[in-house]
């Protein structure tokens, strides 16, 4: 709460006591002989002025994308239930199979982002599909908390227009701020371009939950409106695609 709201008179009188306050602690200090000493041998007092140590801010950097075959269980019903309002879930989780018409096999991941750096969207792309190779014929599916943003959405389509041999199929448990009409264009284009979009299914958060987390061989309880927010979402992103 701000302190702009106090009477000045009551402003006055606290800067007062802390005035006082201050001169108390800094005679008791002097007459100990230790910090006001020091603090001059160190430079602190320079030309008969005090001057505040000065504290460098340390910049965090922003949080990184988290690669593995695995999500914590507790982690997946929270960000992948299908609710309507998706308070706290400020990150995307993205599932994802890729299969490269090989012998190699199915290629399978998770990747979590915190929506502060890259989305977990485009580092797919660029720390999955490393070893991309036009020759072969990519198809790819995702199982996403939530449908990408319209940034995302743009990356994708352009991605799927410059390299043809991939096919891919977004399955989101929710859709994304899908009423601004930004992001509704980008699904758009988006769908346009090839990509096949649809809501998770109950039975896709079944099959997410047997391949994805770690799951320690307990069955997934859908929660009692996950078939009810599916067809709810289902049929709005219907509405937008049309």
């Amino acid at each position: 709460m701000s302190d702009r709201s106090r009477p000045r008179r009551k402003e006055k009188q606290e800067k007062e006591v802390a005035k006082d306050a201050s001169a108390s602690e800094s005679e008791k200090a002097t007459a100990d002989g230790g910090p006001s000493e020091a603090a001059a041998t160190n430079g602190a007092v320079a030309n008969g002025q005090d001057e505040a140590p000065q504290v460098e801010p340390m910049e965090l950097p922003p949080f990184e994308i988290i690669a593995g075959d695995r999500i914590d269980p507790f982690m997946f019903k929270f960000q992948f239930k299908n609710v309507e309002y998706s308070s706290g879930r400020n990150k995307t989780f993205l599932c994802y199979l890729v299969d490269r018409g090989s012998a190699d096999g199915l290629l399978r991941g998770c990747l979590e982002d915190e929506h502060t750096g890259t989305h977990a969207e485009e580092a797919f792309f660029t720390q999955s599909l490393t070893d991309y190779d036009p020759a072969l014929k990519y198809t790819v599916t995702w199982y996403v908390s939530s449908s990408p943003c319209c940034a995302c959405a743009a990356k994708i389509t352009e991605v799927l227009k410059a390299r043809k041999n991939i096919k891919l199929s977004i399955f989101a448990a929710r859709l994304f701020e899908w009423e601004d009409e930004a992001i509704q264009a980008a699904l758009k284009e988006l769908h346009a371009a090839g990509c096949k979009l649809r809501v998770m299914k109950p039975l896709d958060f079944s099959y997410t939950w047997d391949t994805f987390v770690e799951n320690e061989d307990q069955p997934l309880n859908l929660w009692e409106d996950c078939k009810d927010n599916y067809e709810y979402y289902q049929e709005k992103l219907a509405d937008i695609l049309q």
